[in-house]
């Protein structure tokens, strides 16, 4: 008994290689957090940023050293695979973009540049945590570690209401998902009686559709996800959040978020709760439905345009749940596949909103993209081609990933599936055509326009000094870098179709 009490348990063993991607973003997130406390503003507003950059790129090259490794972390509560690393480049690629946007704006400088990019990079590591669990606990500490950062940076504008409306708005719309979730998570637990992936998979057996607590964990869980993936009804938050939130912050959450969303969908239905698919892919394929016809309908009438992006968005998480649905390899591929070019797509178009809000003093109004074609025909053609490839149009990433996703749902016997996605697509051209219009074929408004289209003096979108011509390097190096690669990617697709089969192979014996 005296032996047995004095004996210490067995230390779980610690990939240190393997967390490298992980442990380089918390360590830039304190690195900055204690840079930022320094006096002398260059610090503040150029190192800060160049580390929180810095931060990002070393996820990224550290995610190219592991990448082909195939590995449990931290006793099976983490896995390292190639869907892990592709991810986490997406948003590691996001969050730096989150940077350069924010370099001159206003948040940065009224929440202190320290805590903002440190929020940024402990979100992005909470994302990492989220893409590689394989056990509940797990799932749901990447999950707060993701959203709470986030709640804090929707509100850093602090003098203007919206900012402070959209985190509270998140905050409690996202806690009432997180708790939702973590009840699912509990029921599956109760219905299995182990929170490991593996374990539940093993545990099910076949005779789901008799077991009440396992089909309402499922369900609850399935909810609780929705909400982070803005899937329909679950999306109510969107809009309001994304037209509150600065600009750079609602780039960001676009793309990251979904991708982290995305991520944890497919880790957990395709492993723990492969054996139930008969069960819960009819659902999802009714809630893919729903978001898209919800979201392509909600963006018709928007003149906001981070209001359109968030309808379009839903819309957009609606195509991307095809791929979960079928429960194979190859939507595992299409789902990945779509999440990189959603990326391109978005940054380009958030990165043009960001330019116009500084230079126009029309905020976010679909008026301050107006005669961009003419007075900017290289943004402009950023922004055509990030709303051409949203919309599908062929010669696009997003055509390319659009074809990939209704493949997935034809060879998993959900034609019908795909049909919904090409009528969804078609919708969807009445919105983003209509920007395309804006740019190309009307005059920019008058100097005045600012007060009669939004109401208030031109200090919308993040800049006190809104309204005057400015050129922007690492804003513009946004634009025009994602925009070409929105149409590189719908032309040369290879390279980004080897990431999604090398992510589908993280799958091997599932299917």
């Amino acid at each position: 008994m005296i032996v047995a009490a004095n004996a210490h348990p067995p230390a779980p063993h610690i990939d240190w290689a393997g967390l490298s991607p992980l442990l380089g973003l918390l360590g830039a997130a304190t690195l900055v957090l204690l840079v930022g406390l320094l006096r002398p503003r260059i610090v503040r507003e150029a190192l800060v940023p160049l580390i929180a950059l810095a931060g990002f790129g070393a996820a990224i090259g550290l995610g190219i050293w592991q990448y082909g490794e195939q590995k449990d972390l931290i006793s099976g509560a983490l896995r390292l695979d190639d869907l892990t690393i592709v991810l986490s480049f997406v948003f590691s690629a996001g969050g730096a973009a989150a940077v350069l946007l924010s370099w001159r704006a206003v948040a940065p400088r009224e929440a202190a540049h320290g805590e903002y990019f440190s929020l940024l990079l402990t979100s992005a590591a909470g994302m990492w945590v989220l893409v590689a669990a394989q056990n509940l606990v797990t799932l749901f500490l990447g999950l707060e570690l993701l959203s709470i950062p986030l709640y804090v940076l929707c509100a850093t504008e602090m003098r203007r209401a919206t900012s402070l409306e959209s985190g509270l708005k998140y905050l409690i719309i996202g806690s009432v998902g997180s708790a939702t979730l973590l009840y699912g998570l509990a029921f599956i637990y109760g219905a299995t009686g182990s929170t490991d992936f593996g374990a539940i998979a093993r545990a099910l057996n076949g005779d789901v559709a008799t077991d009440a607590l396992l089909l309402t964990g499922i369900a609850l869980t399935v909810a609780g996800l929705a909400f982070k993936a803005s899937v329909a009804p679950f999306h109510q938050w969107t809009p309001d959040v994304y037209e509150g939130a600065p600009t750079p912050v609602t780039a960001f959450m676009a793309v990251a978020t979904k991708a982290a969303a995305f991520g944890v969908f497919l880790r957990l239905f395709n492993v723990a709760l492969i054996d139930a698919s008969v069960d819960w892919a009819p659902a999802l394929a009714t809630l893919a439905t729903i978001t898209i016809v919800v979201g392509n309908v909600g963006a018709l009438g928007q003149s906001s345009l981070k209001r359109l992006m968030a309808w379009s968005s839903v819309a957009q998480a609606g195509y991307m749940l095809a791929g979960v649905v079928v429960a194979t390899r190859l939507g595992v591929q299409a789902t990945v596949f779509y999440l990189a070019v959603y990326l391109m797509m978005n940054l380009a178009a958030f990165a043009v909103i960001v330019i116009r809000e500084r230079e126009t003093g029309l905020g976010d109004d679909i008026a301050s993209v107006q005669g961009l074609g003419a007075e900017r025909p290289l943004l402009a053609m950023s922004m055509t081609l990030a709303m051409l490839g949203l919309s599908g149009i062929p010669a696009t990433a997003g055509f390319i990933g659009k074809f990939y996703l209704i493949d997935a749902a034809i060879s998993g016997d959900y034609a019908w599936l795909g049909v919904v996605i090409v009528i969804g697509s078609m919708v969807s051209l009445a919105y983003y055509l209509k920007v395309i219009a804006a740019m190309w074929m009307q005059e920019a408004p008058t100097p005045g326009a600012a007060l009669a289209t939004t109401g208030q003096p031109a200090i919308a979108g993040g800049s006190t000094d809104a309204g005057r011509p400015r050129f922007e390097i690492e804003t513009w190096f946004v634009a025009l870098l994602a925009g070409a690669a929105t149409l590189f990617f719908g032309i040369v697709p290879s390279p980004l179709f080897d990431l999604a089969v090398d992510a589908g192979r993280s799958f091997t014996g599932l299917f």
